[in-house]
């Protein structure tokens, strides 16, 4: 099953022209620059925008065809905006209750004290929405979605209007939220480090088309797509936990049957339940922090030695630098090294090398 989508959109000064079909499990982030048109999709999905030539199926049901249009009162979503827009006379515990009555009790698949434990909400039940932080009213007004029992979940830049501090208090949450509830969640966002700690999946938009779509990792670290060129390129890759505390506070993950050691404070900070072994975590590393060695080094500082193997070279937007992209096991790595080393090296496809990574330069 998968939400399959066509719109256009025309409109004097922007185009809207979006086929796709996307994973109905998991986060899927629709990212791009503002204007790209990620709100006006999320709008469309919602069936605030009804427009012609246009069609929408989410998990075999129709919502939009040329002869159907199921308006947005009737599609089972939760519509979460950039401003928490909660009803200011009426108490956080009445603010969630608004959307908890509005489901039949034989529909409601979540319910409502779940959803207070889930947000940890029960210190403000009693409190109005002036007397709380602007992270605060957020999680209120995402557990105000989820009490709608929705199939769907759509974030429309949900951190947008927050604070660096409180940014740091709500993501945890959210991290919860996409671990713990079956619930498939669109999320718009032009955060790259959001959609990094968040997503699965990702569509890339730029003036009303889509540029790329596929595995967050896979975009990521595609030599085609900017994110690969950017100084602050990064690989994401997908680990388990070895050991919590492999000795003067590092964490031992295992990585495509190797091993990498993390600091413990890069581990999941702010998680809101304590990692163990087994569990499985994403980690990024910048391509600026990969040293690459023709031959294993001794004496050396440098804690992370990866065996991996050379994908491919592409020319970097500083004409003195390289980026190189490297297999480790199934997934990608990247690095960016200056274009002298890469030809004292005598890099090359499908050579074997050694990648270097300080353990402080590992974060998840």
């Amino acid at each position: 099953m998968s939400l399959k989508m066509h719109f256009q959109v025309t409109r004097s000064a922007f185009q809207l022209q979006v086929s796709l079909t996307l994973p109905d499990q998991g986060v899927t982030a629709l990212f791009g620059r503002s204007g790209s048109g990620k709100t006006t999709l999320l709008r469309c999905i919602a069936g605030l925008e009804r427009l012609p030539d246009s069609s929408l199926t989410f998990q075999d049901q129709v919502w939009q065809s040329s002869d159907r249009f199921v308006p947005v009162h009737l599609r089972p979503i939760g519509y979460v905006f950039q401003e928490a827009s909660l009803f200011p006379h009426l108490t956080i515990e009445q603010n969630l209750h608004y959307g908890f009555k509005r489901i039949r009790a034989a529909d409601r698949r979540i319910g409502f004290d779940e959803v207070v434990e889930l947000l940890s909400l029960q210190d403000y039940l009693k409190r109005y929405p002036d007397q709380l932080s602007g992270g605060q009213r957020q999680r209120v007004s995402i557990g105000r979605a989820l009490l709608t029992s929705p199939k769907l979940l759509l974030m429309d830049e949900p951190m947008a209007s927050l604070d660096t501090t409180s940014k740091q208090e709500i993501l945890p949450y959210l991290e919860r939220l996409t671990e713990e509830l079956q619930l498939p969640i669109i999320y718009v966002s032009h955060s790259v480090e959001e959609v990094m700690r968040l997503a699965d999946h990702m569509v890339l938009l730029e003036q009303g088309v889509v540029r790329a779509q596929g595995e967050l990792q896979t975009v990521l670290t595609d030599h085609q797509l900017p994110f690969s060129h950017s100084e602050h390129a990064v690989s994401l890759l997908k680990a388990q936990v070895f050991e919590t505390d492999a000795g003067d506070g590092l964490a031992k993950l295992q990585l495509e049957q190797q091993h990498l050691l993390i600091s413990q404070t890069h581990l999941s900070p702010g998680r809101l339940s304590p990692i163990t072994k087994g569990d499985s975590v994403r980690v990024s590393i910048m391509a600026r922090d990969v040293v690459l060695a023709r031959q294993l080094p001794e004496s050396i500082s440098l804690l992370n030695t990866l065996d991996v193997r050379v994908i491919g070279l592409d020319p970097d937007t500083d004409k003195s630098q390289m980026r190189v992209r490297l297999q480790l096991g199934k997934q990608t790595l990247l690095a960016r090294i200056s274009k002298r080393s890469a030809e004292q090296l005598q890099l090359q496809p499908g050579q074997t090398v050694y990648a270097l990574i300080k353990g402080v330069a590992v974060n998840s």
